[in-house]
């Protein structure tokens, strides 16, 4: 049985020295082409204050489902996948259930 609680997505992503404007621009159309998706609740991209080269993107989907719709879209395979995974030195994502 799918989880049918929402899900919050924490992603964050060590960009790889000289590449971050490049990330932000093709991550920019990665959350135009999110909040699309008949199951995103939102897609926020921060940047830490400390070490510049630090993102960490803070989703929002309906249920698990939606997150498997999201990382088999074409956008998040062709953009983030293709695109962007290359770019970065370092790349941790941890899935939760809001508890509120």
């Amino acid at each position: 049985m799918v989880n049918q609680l929402p899900v919050h997505v924490f992603a964050t992503w060590k960009v790889k020295e000289g590449h971050l404007e490049n990330v932000l621009k093709l991550l920019n159309t990665v959350k135009k082409e999110s909040v699309k998706e008949k199951g995103n609740l939102f897609y926020r991209i921060h940047q830490s204050n400390i070490e510049s080269n630090t993102l960490v993107l803070f989703e929002g989907y309906v249920n698990e489902e939606a997150v498997s719709e999201h990382r088999n879209s074409v956008h998040f395979q062709e953009l983030v996948l293709g695109q962007i995974v290359p770019l970065l030195e370092n790349r941790e994502i941890v899935l939760t259930t809001p508890l509120e």
